[in-house]
């Protein structure tokens, strides 16, 4: 009992010690100032920048009271009465970090305006708790009216708002007087998470501010400061928006670039704020050379006019996963899809997984498997080859090579079938390969090594690496490092390498690979005129056409992978452009992006064969 009392009594002195020496300080100077920027690999060639800070200071006279309400009815409902903390939310702070987890954030108005307005953006305990001292003398020292003012002229409402007046102009074009119930609600759902809210970022997003427009709405009538028929009749629809015009630093490629920068900080825990206005320095993957390669490629190799033609290109290093170049359309400021990281089916690109799962499972490359069309399940089901009727035969028996090679189908679905469990182990080493496991339609069917889920450039290439590093696989990444303004670092990406694959499985892979490009449906890739190899695919719709071309392919430098699409990403190829194999415009346009960005490396050749168990 008496350790007890103690604990407390030790508390309470601490706590009023911590109180009287925690002064007010002047406002964080670097408020106003601060751009965040964004570099290439090299950490000095600029590739763009994060918003300068647009803010316009207002009276609090000149904001609506059914403004400050909503703001106050999603941000901090009891406000009006609270002390200017959160003690739970401290509490749950400390314990967190005693965990060794991210620091857990600020709720009340007051602690988040103290955030902004008065401290750096490092995420220490201390400051935590020097947050907490602050909102409570800040809560002596000024009024609620005060605070609220202060806190609309300063939180990040998105699209480089800072404060009320700001955003009314960026999502309304009018001052923020003006502002109507509707949008008075829907600034106030934004500003909790711009990046996820903001309706210009498609329907997941517009589906996603609704429902936290609704939870404000209902906030405002449990609150008391909205009635509830009110609410109904507001609740029936956003407010109408006007388009967002996009700034022309965001034309090309760049804004495609720039949006992966900023989804990559979001992950790693930077928030919107801080992205826009902490002043970050942030170095990325990319390279000119790997950007300037994919965009030139692309114009070359792709047919002209065919607007509703989409091209996706990545280029990622093996041996650390670094995303080095892209290309995500034509022109971000026509459209915001980023075909790099937009899905399509694979297609027999994804052979090659099956491929390694069958040779780690004991089959060889010399293992035979029937090649003739079709193949036909005790179900009545069938698969067909390329080509004419039911497609070509190429034997009863041939080898994993040949059917590689050639890309045979019927091959491919007699070793799934030959493994134990064969889709399940296809699909873990994909996974395990680089293959999210989250695609969409990634299930272990029978088909599965026919690539008819949803996958990416930039997670085949990803990948593929695995191939072309020896069976090493890593995560494919787009940041490298990122500083304060003042020089700390608050981010560095750490390479983490896992054999997946042994190496002489993997050297045999790659093997078969190099047989597509030397003799096979990739002979294109050969005027690269450097070791290569890699895998064509074409994928079909529900209606039986064509819907996506690829080719994926490497040397022990490079990976890029090839995409052409159409329409939203499933619509027929074959009848609309000239030829849709994965042979010819995919395999065409990896060769042109290739040479580009190998120009001046070293040939390397890849390992020899082991041929495994043959």
């Amino acid at each position: 009992m008496l350790g007890l009392l103690a604990f407390f009594v030790l508390g309470a002195g601490a706590f009023a010690f911590g109180y009287v020496a925690t002064d007010i300080p002047d406002p964080n100077e670097d408020f106003d100032t601060q751009t965040t920027f964004v570099y290439y690999a090299d950490g000095t060639t600029e590739l763009g920048r994060f918003a300068e800070q647009n803010r316009t200071s207002i009276s609090l006279s000149e904001v609506p009271d059914h403004v400050e309400d909503a703001v106050i009815a999603a941000e901090d409902r009891t406000f009006r009465t609270n002390r200017g903390i959160d003690p739970r939310g401290i509490i749950r702070a400390a314990f967190s970090n005693v965990q060794g987890n991210d620091t857990q954030g600020a709720s009340t108005i007051t602690q988040q305006y103290v955030k902004i307005y008065y401290l750096s953006t490092d995420r220490t305990l201390s400051r935590k708790v020097k947050e907490a001292f602050l909102s409570l003398k800040l809560q002596s020292s000024q009024s609620k009216e005060e605070i609220l003012q202060g806190y609309l002229n300063t939180i990040y409402f998105g699209r480089g708002a800072y404060g009320i007046q700001a955003a009314a102009q960026a999502y309304f074009e009018k001052d923020a007087q003006d502002l109507t119930v509707r949008e008075g609600a829907a600034l106030a759902a934004i500003l909790n998470s711009p990046g996820s809210f903001d309706p210009s970022g498609g329907k997941a997003a517009k589906k996603r501010l609704v429902d936290r427009y609704q939870y404000v709405l209902d906030g405002m009538v449990s609150i008391g400061e909205l009635d509830a028929d009110a609410a109904d009749k507001a609740a029936r629809r956003l407010p109408e928006f006007p388009e967002q015009v996009t700034e022309d630093l965001y034309g090309g490629q760049r804004g495609h670039v720039l949006t992966m920068v900023r989804k990559a900080l979001l992950a790693e825990g930077f928030s919107e704020a801080e992205i826009d206005g902490g002043g970050l320095r942030v170095t990325t993957t990319f390279t000119r050379t790997a950007m300037n390669a994919a965009e030139a490629a692309v114009e070359e190799q792709r047919p002209p006019g065919l607007r509703q033609l989409h091209v996706g290109v990545a280029s990622v290093d093996p041996q650390s996963g670094a995303l080095r170049g892209i290309y995500g359309g034509q022109d971000y400021l026509d459209s915001q899809l980023n075909w790099a990281v937009e899905g399509g089916q694979p297609g027999s690109s994804f052979k090659p997984f099956a491929l390694a799962a069958g040779i780690t499972d004991g089959f060889s490359l010399r293992s035979t498997f029937q090649g003739n069309s079709p193949y036909e399940f005790p179900n009545g089901d069938r698969v067909v080859n390329e080509g004419p009727g039911d497609g070509n035969d190429y034997g009863a028996e041939i080898d994993l090579i040949t059917a590689t090679e050639q890309s045979v189908n019927t091959a491919y679905i007699d070793l799934t079938t030959s493994m134990e469990n064969g889709p399940e182990k296809i699909l873990e080493t994909a996974v395990a390969m680089g293959i999210p496991r989250s695609s969409r339609d990634l299930t272990a069917n029978t088909g599965i090594a026919l690539g008819g889920f949803i996958s990416s450039p930039v997670d085949m290439a990803g990948a593929y690496a695995t191939l072309a590093d020896d069976g090493l696989a890593k995560d494919w990444f787009v940041l490298s490092r990122v500083r304060s303004a003042d020089g700390e670092d608050l981010f560095t990406h750490e390479v983490r390498s896992e054999r997946v694959l042994e190496a002489d499985v993997n050297s045999d892979v790659s093997f078969a690979l190099q047989q597509v490009v030397k003799e096979g449906t990739g002979r294109n890739a050969q005027e690269l005129d450097r070791p290569a190899a890699g895998k064509t695919g074409t994928a079909t719709n529900d209606d039986g056409d064509v819907s996506s071309s690829w080719f994926v392919g490497y040397t022990p430098q490079l990976v890029t992978a090839v995409m052409y699409v159409r329409g939203d990403g499933n619509d027929a190829l074959n009848g609309y452009m000239p030829s849709y194999f994965g042979a010819e415009y995919p395999t065409r346009t990896w060769t042109a992006t290739m040479q580009r960005i190998l120009e001046g490396v070293p040939v390397e050749d890849f390992p020899p064969p082991a041929f495994v168990k043959a």
